[in-house]
């Protein structure tokens, strides 16, 4: 699996799992909406010739889809799409200056998730290769959290359209899955002005998440730790849950974006 095309490509998350498919002989397209920032990134990657750089807007569909098309011109396929651009920001219903914010989230975290796998399934189902198409989600998503209602929602139902497609596309040998990270040291959490446990390096992030996505597993948290912590979460009873999460520390409502 040496063709790999990953949205939200610049920083964070996007950028760790760049370098991780890069330094396993991957060729890369690296998608996000800076070209400064996209440039540099490949210039630091083993074999810099052998990736390509797609500077856009992901709620952009069709210059996603023109990239998309371009990379399988150009690599004869591919065989492992990362879905990662993604908006982690506080949202307030009761604001109506947080409604165009809720938009953009749903826009960037679930619509734009679609549009970048939609260009590749006919490719891949043609493909006798193992091909992947791979969903970030959030443990944000397992419960609803105060002061994040856009974020969790949008990583909830990323993480069911996921399982949807998992099963559309399961007869045609196309493998999809969703990888939830945790706490990982990135710039989208380092203005959480709250408690971070089992924060993780995004290196270390990214080989975790290579090896679940080698192995075509349907979810996976990272870090193991705080899957434990998701599967409790999912056991509580709304009273319990809601006592113990009705005063939880709030997002941040100015809007930060994972991929600049």
């Amino acid at each position: 699996m040496n063709r790999v095309f990953i949205t939200g490509a610049s920083s964070g998350l996007g950028a760790a799992l760049a370098r991780e498919y890069a330094a396993r002989g991957a060729s890369v397209g690296l998608v996000a909406r800076r070209r400064d920032a996209l440039d540099a990134l490949r210039a630091q990657l083993p074999h810099p010739e052998r990736h390509l750089v797609y500077a856009l807007d992901v709620t952009d569909r069709a210059a996603l889809t023109a990239a998309a098309l371009d990379f399988i011109e150009r690599q004869g396929g591919a065989d492992i799409v990362i879905a990662c651009a993604g908006i982690s920001v506080g949202t307030l219903t009761e604001f109506a200056e947080d409604l165009p914010v809720f938009d953009a989230i749903l826009a960037t975290n679930v619509s734009a998730t679609v549009a970048t796998f939609a260009p590749f399934i006919a490719t891949m189902k043609a493909q006798s290769t193992p091909c992947r198409l791979v969903g970030i989600g959030s443990v944000a998503g397992v419960r609803g959290l105060p002061g994040a209602g856009a974020y969790s929602a949008s990583k909830a139902a990323l993480r069911v359209y996921c399982e949807s497609l998992r099963l559309e596309l399961k007869p045609h040998g196309v493998k999809v899955v969703t990888i939830a990270p945790g706490y990982i040291d990135t710039p989208m959490t380092r203005h959480n002005a709250y408690p971070m446990p089992f924060l993780m390096s995004p290196a270390r992030f990214a080989a975790r998440a290579a090896r679940a996505i080698a192995a075509g597993t349907s979810y996976r948290v990272i870090p193991w730790q705080m899957g434990v912590v998701a599967k409790l979460l999912r056991l509580l009873p709304n009273s319990l849950y809601d006592l113990a999460f009705v005063n939880a520390p709030h997002k941040a409502r100015k809007a930060r974006k994972e991929t600049p």
